[in-house]
């Protein structure tokens, strides 16, 4: 297969289990927005399980749809996860995340127009992609000085969910329906290049 051609079979959602078309309402989404599922749909029972997680760290998340937002990005650069890379979800738009945010991740650490509590996100899921046995007390104190236990346990099990799913997501190469910039072989960054805006 060609460097543009997804590694493992898409199924078509005339194909998917009822309940996935249900849940999903996949004619009302671009192929982009219709994601993962497409493939999890050969897998019907876990994509439906996987959906209600995922779903739930959406919709019932506390923390600020930018820092999620923000968080995910970079951990999309550590993965090379180019489809993770290319979206930005509307949420996150609306709640702030513009492209002077995305560009301020080539080095969270030094950006003026992140906040204390974002960096420290940022750092937590940078070390979740890179070197997650570094997350010792001293990271979790620093959590501490903006998150309460529960939102530091809702970042944890949300930068896991990441870091998981857009490895998975990088091997399967699914990187058809994107911007050009994002099907080169070369290693990437979220930031520099088109975007596409999903719900």
């Amino acid at each position: 297969m060609g460097e543009t051609q997804s590694r493992v079979a898409k199924l078509e959602p005339e194909n998917w289990d009822p309940r996935l078309r249900e849940a999903l309402q996949p004619e009302a989404l671009s192929d982009l927005e219709q994601g993962l599922t497409r493939y999890f749909a050969h897998c019907p029972e876990l994509a439906l399980g996987l959906m209600q997680f995922g779903g739930a760290l959406k919709m019932k998340r506390t923390l600020p749809n930018r820092l999620v937002e923000l968080v995910r990005l970079r951990i999309a650069f550590f993965n090379q996860c180019r489809s993770c890379m290319a979206i930005r979800y509307s949420d996150a738009v609306a709640d702030g995340v513009d492209e002077g945010a995305v560009c301020s991740l080539e080095r969270p650490q030094e950006a003026e127009n992140l906040s204390a509590a974002e960096k420290s996100a940022i750092r937590y899921g940078e070390l979740m992609a890179t070197d997650h046995l570094a997350i010792n007390d001293g990271v979790y104190a620093d959590l501490r000085e903006h998150f309460s236990e529960a939102e530091i346990v809702e970042l944890g099990m949300t930068a896991a969910f990441f870091v998981g799913f857009g490895r998975l997501a990088a091997t399967f190469n699914m990187v058809e329906e994107l911007p050009a910039a994002f099907q080169k072989a070369e290693r990437i960054a979220p930031w520099g290049e088109e975007k596409i805006e999903v719900r």
